[in-house]
């Protein structure tokens, strides 16, 4: 499984009441990874346009752990566990930069949708090439 890691600063508006990153933001650290991991294979907006399409989450599940606050640099790791049909299921553990412990793990399921009907539809291969390249996924049709 190809592991892709970023980073990302915790900006002092992500912050809740008791001033740890609210847990709502996490959802959005897990959407810039797959986008940003999707870009570095060469899977971009561009050509998601061209195949007339996109990914959606579906559903998430997120285990907190150890909280975040402003000013630490969070390093986010994402995997793809699988992609069949119409859904890429995909991993995430999210840790404070040059830190071993986990602050949050998290799997989500992702549909590719139609970008007018908003309709799920098989991931095109050309998508799905690109993500399997790199790794050693089966594609179960």
């Amino acid at each position: 499984m190809q592991q892709f890691k970023t980073l990302l600063r915790v900006r002092h508006y992500e912050m809740d009441a008791l001033g740890h990153v609210n847990n709502a933001v996490y959802q959005n650290y897990l959407e810039q990874a797959a986008i940003e991991h999707s870009e570095y294979l060469g899977a971009t907006l561009d050509v998601y346009r061209e195949l007339g399409g996109v990914f959606v989450m579906r559903r998430v599940e997120i285990e907190y752990l150890r909280p975040a606050v402003a000013g630490d640099t969070l390093e986010v790791t994402t995997w793809l566990k699988e992609m069949r049909g119409t859904r890429a299921f995909r991993c995430y553990e999210i840790r404070k930069q040059n830190e071993d412990d986990l602050l949050v793990t998290a799997e989500a399921l992702w549909v590719w949708v139609d970008a007018k009907t908003m309709r799920p539809k098989p991931i095109p291969h050309k998508i799905s090439d690109k993500f399997l390249q790199l790794q050693n996924l089966s594609v179960a049709e």
